[in-house]
């Protein structure tokens, strides 16, 4: 044998003994599907990501991004991801048809859902007017306040932008305050205090974006849950206390994939995301799904007929 031989030999050999702790160290795979694009709404996992908090719990996370033919959903009931975002009464509505989940991390404390008057009118004073409304996505909290007071809403359905509300083709449109919302503010459109209805501060204050895994996943890999759940948090933490670093993060995620957005909206999105997290009641930042909140969630979804059985607490948490 000559030198070069052995001297290759010997290189084989050190790679092969290295390559079980190299894949260690990559750790176990984890494929996330945030709820909507690239945006600072999920600025807590890309830090999480890009700072290497998943990593150190022994995670190879893996974030994706919902398309519009390829859901959140989808992903998750086809095996593409193991973990993905839904709010607490979408993930009730699945687990009450028969599509058992389990929240391992809750991002959202608070509803972040409004009803904006296109003539600077109170929205309890129109009824039975057009009122625009995401779609595909079913808005559970609408329709519970369209219900229980009386509204009678003509519902026209609409897929992103708040081009259908500014050319007066409804009365009236349902925003969330950390997107659409600043998207009216920078288009130049007023609001008055009477025009804007915020559901948190009328009782309809429903927690939403947690992350969700199917209920075999998480009896199968429960470790792998909580390290993720961990390290989000750390995430999620570090970015209410770098805003300006995580924004940065942010961004870098909204140019590789194309997001149509502009970073003073970024800025805006991440400051209201960071409030909605605070617990009205503890002033805390506190990353849990409210039993009170599932118990009023559920009361309300199965008084309106959006589900067909009540959905408990012990059932979102996989007790």
């Amino acid at each position: 044998m000559n030198r070069r031989h052995i001297r290759y030999t010997v290189l084989m050999t050190a790679l092969l003994l290295m390559m079980p702790a190299a894949m260690k160290a990559q750790g176990e795979h984890f494929v996330f599907t945030t709820a909507w694009k690239a945006q600072a709404q999920f600025a807590g996992y890309y830090v999480a990501y890009e700072r290497g908090f998943y990593r150190k719990e022994g995670l190879d996370v893996e974030i994706q991004h919902p398309t519009l033919t390829s859901s959140a959903l989808t992903r998750l009931k086809s095996q593409e991801c193991d973990a993905a975002m839904f709010s607490l009464m979408s993930a009730m509505d699945f687990i009450s048809q028969g599509f058992p989940l389990v929240n391992i991390f809750q991002d959202s404390m608070n509803s972040s859902n409004m009803l904006i008057s296109r003539w600077d009118t109170d929205p309890l004073k129109m009824k039975g007017k057009k009122v625009a409304i995401f779609n595909p996505d079913p808005n559970y909290l609408t329709y519970i306040m369209d219900h229980r007071e009386g509204m009678h809403y003509e519902w026209i359905p609409f897929t992103s932008g708040i081009n259908l509300f500014l050319s007066g083709a409804v009365d009236a449109t349902m925003v969330v305050s950390y997107s659409e919302y600043y998207q009216l503010i920078q288009a130049g459109f007023k609001m008055s205090d009477e025009s804007v209805y915020r559901f948190s501060d009328h009782g309809y204050n429903i927690q939403e974006m947690g992350v969700y895994v199917k209920r075999d996943y998480y009896l199968k890999h429960r470790s792998a849950c909580q390290k993720f759940a961990k390290a989000s948090r750390q995430g999620w933490e570090w970015a209410a206390e770098h805003p300006k670093e995580a924004l940065d993060i942010v961004m870098k995620y909204v140019r590789r994939y194309n997001s149509p957005t502009n970073r003073l909206l970024q800025r805006l999105m991440l400051e209201e995301c960071l409030r909605l997290q605070i617990n009205k009641d503890t002033g805390k930042r506190e990353f849990r799904v409210r039993r009170d909140m599932v118990e009023k969630a559920s009361r309300m979804m199965t008084e309106c007929g959006l589900i067909a059985r009540p959905v408990t607490y012990n059932e979102i948490m996989g007790l």
